[in-house]
């Protein structure tokens, strides 16, 4: 009597269709779902009544990428590294907002940035300052923002790690009183956006 398996044999061909992967093929790799991105904190609008304040340049949305290493602070300062970025009187605000750009980008907190205006004031600071002086420059005590300042008030403005100038006025002695004072104020760099002999001239050095 011939032995009979338990299990009963399924042809090959009623398996079904073998899947083979194509030669060369690879099976793709599902890719991350990318987190939120950081962004620096909206300043509160302005309290009662009245249109909200909008937010400057440096509260756009970026990349937060690893800060570098900030040095640590020594009695005898060095003198600031300087960068210039030539541009006409015309462009040194949209220069000066770039460099503002690239410098959040490259990890620089806002509140480590002051930006001077020697021409046109920038709009963010006509519209802090229609709210009052005393409000506006509170927003430099906090330190939490890129601050925007006309150059000739730069003996109030306090020092930052960076400070951005816009040389965007045509009248050199304005650049030549500001440009001084606002070295004075950068700790670690600073950027000039303007002409370059009306800068260089102003700096008493090549830049």
């Amino acid at each position: 009597m011939p032995l009979i398996s338990e299990e009963p044999q399924i042809p090959e061909s009623a398996q079904g269709p073998r899947v083979t992967p194509a030669t060369g093929r690879t099976a793709p790799t599902p890719r991350p779902v990318p987190g939120p991105r950081s962004a620096a904190t909206p300043r509160p609008g302005r309290p009662g009544p009245g249109p909200a304040r909008p937010a400057p340049p440096a509260q756009r949305a970026h990349p937060a990428p690893a800060a570098p290493a900030r040095p640590q602070p020594t009695d005898n300062r060095s003198a600031p590294q300087v960068q210039l970025i030539p541009a006409p009187a015309a462009g040194a605000l949209d220069a000066a907002e770039e460099a503002v750009d690239l410098l959040l980008e490259s990890g620089r907190a806002p509140g480590d940035i002051l930006v001077l205006t020697t021409g046109e004031q920038h709009p963010w600071a006509v519209h802090e300052l229609s709210f009052g002086e005393a409000a506006y420059w509170a927003q430099q005590d906090a330190g939490d923002d890129v601050f925007f300042a006309d150059a000739s008030a730069v003996d109030r403005a306090k020092p930052r790690p960076v400070v951005v100038v816009a040389a965007n006025g045509d009248a050199g002695d304005a650049v030549a009183r500001a440009l001084p004072v606002a070295r004075d104020r950068a700790a670690a760099l600073l950027i000039v956006c303007g002409d370059p002999q009306t800068i260089n001239s102003a700096l008493g050095a090549g830049v």
